[in-house]
């Protein structure tokens, strides 16, 4: 009885820092390597070349290394200007967004990808999975190139201590 009181003081001294208004996450699956070629899949794509944007709809997957994106509708967004002219500035993705990276991944309405800063900002009913343990919140973003994550807006989590699905005695 006193050994499982304690390893419940031990979760809540885990938990509660996490249920904060804010926390930040190690996020080394999503480590990446933002000078990598950007590779984009779609059922169909648009081409505004008054804008410099591209639309792609439809079952959209975009990869850059290890990391994959997939969302129901991408627009791409090309940077201006004639050192810059025909490179990717930043990618808004909407209608249902997953994140991939190794064991981890992240799922969120809306996901904004700046690729000069290296950043993703994943916003709406964000859900976070690291093995098997998962946080929620209304906003996450993520730092590419460290590693890590800010996660804001009623941060949740949940700890699996035990791997196997089943309780120590």
């Amino acid at each position: 009885m006193v050994r499982i009181a304690a390893l419940m003081i031990a979760l809540l001294a885990l938990v509660s820092p996490v249920s904060a208004q804010g926390t930040s996450v190690a996020f080394g699956g999503m480590q990446q390597d933002t000078s990598a070629p950007v590779e984009v899949t779609a059922d169909q794509l648009e081409v505004n070349q008054k804008d410099g944007t591209a639309l792609y709809t439809g079952n959209v997957v975009i990869g850059q290394g290890e990391m994959r994106l997939a969302a129901p509708r991408v627009l791409v967004v090309y940077a201006e200007g004639e050192s810059g002219a025909g490179r990717i500035q930043r990618m808004e993705a909407t209608g249902g967004v997953t994140l991939v990276s190794g064991e981890e991944a992240a799922e969120a309405e809306r996901a904004d990808y700046d690729i000069d800063a290296g950043t993703v900002v994943m916003t709406g009913n964000v859900l976070l999975t690291q093995g098997g343990n998962a946080l929620t919140s209304e906003r996450m973003v993520v730092n590419l190139e460290a590693g890590t994550a800010q996660m804001a807006g009623r941060v949740q989590t949940v700890i699996n201590q035990d791997s196997s699905g089943q309780g120590q005695n």
